[in-house]
């Protein structure tokens, strides 16, 4: 009984000197790119507030982290967009808007909208060239916008209040989902593109 004692008491003390060893351990902080700066090795995202299905990026004000100075430790590099929701059934978008750095609700008139387009849908991939058509695509001069959601696999056109049609093209594109580990608070040693190796991120 005694030896079993000392072999429990012996695991725990090397459990505890590799923990001593290995230091504090991370965090990870996961969101949308509202902002990259390759320059500066910057990036800027809206934090995920609840895990998929039901993904919500609403968690302000948003955050910036230096990117890993390990290009080892870098995914892809994140595309920048502002939209975070598409909420098909309140015809409303909501994106982010950079001067105000707060979310803005914007109700749409549906055009066309149609569901269940995979990502392979002749619709929304060009087969000739092999690659997906890009998205969305806004007709400032007809008033229309055409964006596809490869999540919610819809395809839908619409139209906004005229005002809304200066906004840049990245507004209604949903930016990469990134994934980043840090032990230092605004410095992140790992970086994941979620969107380039998950089809359902986009």
């Amino acid at each position: 009984m005694a030896m079993k004692y000392c072999w429990i008491l012996g695991l725990a003390l090397l459990l505890f000197l590799l923990t001593l060893g290995c230091g504090e351990l991370g965090k990870v902080d996961q969101g949308r790119v509202v902002e990259f700066d390759k320059a500066k090795g910057t990036v800027t995202l809206i934090r995920e507030k609840a895990d998929p299905p039901k993904s919500d990026y609403s968690i302000l004000p948003p955050c910036t982290y230096t990117i890993p100075a390990d290009p080892e430790e870098m995914g892809a590099e994140p595309k920048v967009g502002y939209r975070m929701k598409l909420d098909t059934k309140k015809n409303q978008i909501v994106i982010f808007n950079p001067a105000s750095q707060n979310l803005k609700t914007i109700h749409y008139t549906l055009i066309d909208q149609k569901d269940n387009i995979a990502k392979d849908n002749p619709l929304v991939f060009d087969k000739a060239e092999e690659k997906p058509k890009k998205f969305p695509v806004i007709d400032r001069e007809k008033k229309t916008i055409a964006i596809y959601s490869g999540a919610q696999k819809i395809l839908i056109t619409f139209t906004v209040p005229e005002e809304y049609f200066a906004l840049p093209d990245k507004a209604w594109d949903a930016g990469d989902e990134v994934r980043i580990y840090y032990k230092e608070e605004g410095k992140a040693r790992r970086l994941m593109n979620v969107s380039k190796i998950d089809i359902f991120k986009k």
